[in-house]
């Protein structure tokens, strides 16, 4: 449960990153480094990110935004389908 706590959390998170940089982007202030925009989709936030990506219409021209988030998502995908249906069993006591 804290988990899905955290998925969730950290897709807020890449989503209103994506929102703000873009709405500082506009005003011509100070910016989020791209490198804590990648960081957030990295560790979790592939999801919010991606759409916060396309509904501000956000980094949507640099490559390794393009391409990077949506590889980063299918990983996270992954990684709970294995976490959940893998042969793998996490038991915590």
């Amino acid at each position: 449960m804290i988990i899905l706590y955290y998925i969730i959390a950290m897709n807020v998170a890449g989503f209103l990153f994506m929102g703000i940089d873009k709405w500082k982007a506009k005003k011509r202030a100070w910016r989020i480094s791209e490198a804590t925009l990648l960081l957030i989709a990295a560790l979790g936030g592939a999801a919010g990110s991606m759409i916060g990506m396309h509904l501000f219409h956000h980094k949507t021209r640099h490559w390794y935004f393009l391409y990077g988030i949506p590889a980063m998502l299918v990983v996270h995908i992954l990684l709970i389908i294995l976490i959940w249906k893998g042969p793998v069993q996490f038991t915590f006591l």
